[in-house]
């Protein structure tokens, strides 16, 4: 009875590991990220157009990611650090654009999964004009990301 039991957990845990594996490695992306991150009401832009943008004077471009990612890989060029986890985090947005919830705000993470979360809270908090990048500066499976693009980083 046991060893039933065993087997059919090993064969069932295999099954599934398997299933996850092949999901995750679907044409050379990592589409968990796809299913765990959920519909973004902003408006999008890819990171060579963020990266213009933000270049130009245009955006202000926040990568909200924590100290230890940005430790990692750095941040875009012209982006502005700001850890999503700060309890004044959506205060300090306001600061950024000088207190115009109206003003171009996009948002930059690993993949796409938080930027998205957080622009739904900041269009609930009364910002108008947020922007996701949802690429993120990794990748997913809307695009290579800012990194495996080439795009300048700021690494100090």
């Amino acid at each position: 009875m046991a060893s039933k039991l065993t087997r059919r957990a090993f064969i069932g845990g295999g099954v599934a590991a398997l299933g996850v594996g092949g999901f995750v490695a679907l044409g050379g992306r990592n589409l968990f990220y796809d299913v765990i991150t959920e519909a973004s009401a902003a408006e999008t832009l890819d990171p060579p157009t963020a990266h213009q943008l933000a270049a130009e004077g245009k955006i202000t471009l926040v990568d909200i990611r924590r100290p230890d990612e940005w430790a990692k890989t750095g941040s875009g060029e012209h982006a502005v650090r700001l850890d999503l986890r700060r309890d004044d985090f959506i205060a300090e947005l306001t600061k950024l654009v000088d207190g115009d919830l109206n003003a171009p705000l996009a948002l930059i993470c690993a993949r796409g999964v938080r930027s998205a979360r957080e622009n739904n809270k900041l269009i609930a908090a009364g910002f108008t004009n947020v922007i996701d990048v949802p690429e993120g500066m990794l990748g997913n499976s809307k695009g290579p990301g800012w990194i495996n693009r080439g795009l300048p980083l700021n690494t100090s």
